[in-house]
């Protein structure tokens, strides 16, 4: 499956879904500390829900309702991406109802472990740096499997947008939510408590990327001011099902969904 990935000039191009993607990194491959930070950031109730989450959903629109304007989506990781394979990311009505159809037809055909890998893999981490085995190498130098516990948790802060969220730019606001996010993984027992004190003392080793994304970027994007989060999202525990996390040996991989991203 080809789908099309928009670069910081807003320019369209073409990104390989799957193990054929050199960049690809398999759900295994995936250190459960990335998949416990992007479940704490995006999607408390990832593990509990059928694709969409109503409440967020209500909170989302009250919240909407008191601004006077489209802030909050309130989507789940399951509507994120289907909307990164198949949607456009106008922010419109029509397209969050064909989000939340098309996220209950992935919850029903792919398991939890498979939609977080296929999430994982799209999802926008920097300027044409899409799924974070590109983001891994690209910030730290590293593959997935080695992240810390500190970098897992700042690649998780960058997913409401890396131009909003940019190291580079604003490397306190990419700090501070990563601090919230490891609080919310401690105090839902995803880590220990000496996992986090590590984590917290670990400034993350960014020495000479900023060359590279002013390579990138000879001229950067306009940036873009930081979205606000629903409120009444922070769970008291967040942990996968014992089978949902690792998928059993042997067991049929489910394959990427077969359909072209339309514009």
């Amino acid at each position: 499956m080809t789908i099309a990935v928009m670069d910081w000039h807003r320019k369209d191009h073409p990104f390989m879904v799957g193990p054929r993607n050199p960049r690809w990194t398999p759900y295994r491959a995936i250190p459960a500390a990335l998949k416990k930070a992007v479940v704490a950031s995006e999607d408390a109730n990832f593990y509990s829900h059928d694709g969409v989450d109503y409440e967020a959903i209500r909170e989302a629109i009250k919240a909407d309702w008191r601004k006077g304007k489209f802030v909050h989506g309130g989507s789940t990781i399951t509507q994120q991406l289907a909307k990164n394979l198949f949607l456009t990311r106008e922010k419109t009505m029509i397209r969050k109802v064909k989000e939340i159809v098309l996220a209950r037809r992935l919850d029903d055909a792919l398991s939890k472990s498979r939609i977080l890998e296929l999430y994982l893999n799209v999802v926008e981490l920097g300027p044409m740096v899409y799924g974070v085995g590109h983001a891994a190498h690209y910030y730290f130098g590293t593959p997935p499997s080695e992240l810390t516990v500190r970098e897992c948790a700042f690649l998780a802060a960058m997913l409401p947008g890396p131009k909003v969220f940019n190291p580079y730019r604003r490397m306190d606001r990419v700090i501070r939510r990563s601090d919230r996010i490891l609080r919310r993984m401690v105090s839902a027992r995803m880590i220990s408590r000496e996992e986090y004190d590590a984590a917290m003392a670990e400034i993350p080793n960014l020495e000479g990327i900023a060359r590279k994304v002013e390579k990138t970027l000879e001229t950067p994007p306009p940036e873009e001011k930081p979205p606000e989060e629903a409120p009444g999202r922070d769970p008291a525990v967040i942990e996968p099902p014992p089978a949902a996390e690792t998928p059993e040996p042997g067991t049929k991989e489910e394959p990427a969904p077969e359909s072209t991203k339309t514009e």
